[in-house]
């Protein structure tokens, strides 16, 4: 039988940043309060928890980058919500986004999850921060938490 190495989901103990854009902030405050009550009952304590808000997802690699290198955490959390209009504006955001908050998880020695959200209306929105199909950020933080855990038990924690 193969030898499996895997994370848990015990918080205690352990730091988060949780990085979240403002824009569409009806949407990305839930999120926020997903991940937060996920990662409470899971251990953290709200002294663990760091909250950076930044303008909007364009921007969560760069605080995410600065979370990762300057802040004293187990694992970073993106949070955002990006909603489709009428302009190509938002395949650049998301595609910048997503691609930025990549870089960030390849470059520093944290796990960094993903936890934009990105909806063509605003039903998805309200369905994905909160209702019919889930909380979003609930899941990016428990991405983070198992993530976070698989790192400690590697070593590189």
């Amino acid at each position: 039988m193969p030898r499996i190495i895997e994370g848990d989901f015990s918080a205690k103990g352990k730091r988060f940043a949780i990085v979240a854009a403002r824009f569409n902030s009806i949407f990305a405050d839930q999120l926020v309060a997903g991940a937060i009550d996920t990662l409470t009952r899971h251990g953290a304590a709200d002294d663990d928890l760091v909250i950076l808000r930044c303008p909007g997802s364009f921007e969560l690699p760069q605080a995410a980058a600065k979370a990762a290198a300057h802040l004293d955490v187990d694992a970073v959390i993106c949070l955002g919500v990006l909603i489709r209009g009428s302009t190509p504006h938002f395949d650049y955001i998301a595609a910048e986004a997503a691609k930025g908050i990549g870089a960030v998880a390849r470059d520093s020695s944290l796990p960094v999850a993903f936890g934009v959200i990105t909806c063509d209306t605003l039903e998805q929105a309200v369905e994905r921060s909160g209702s019919k199909a889930g909380n979003k950020g609930a899941e990016a933080a428990l991405a983070a938490l198992e993530m976070a855990n698989l790192y400690a038990a590697l070593g590189n924690s």
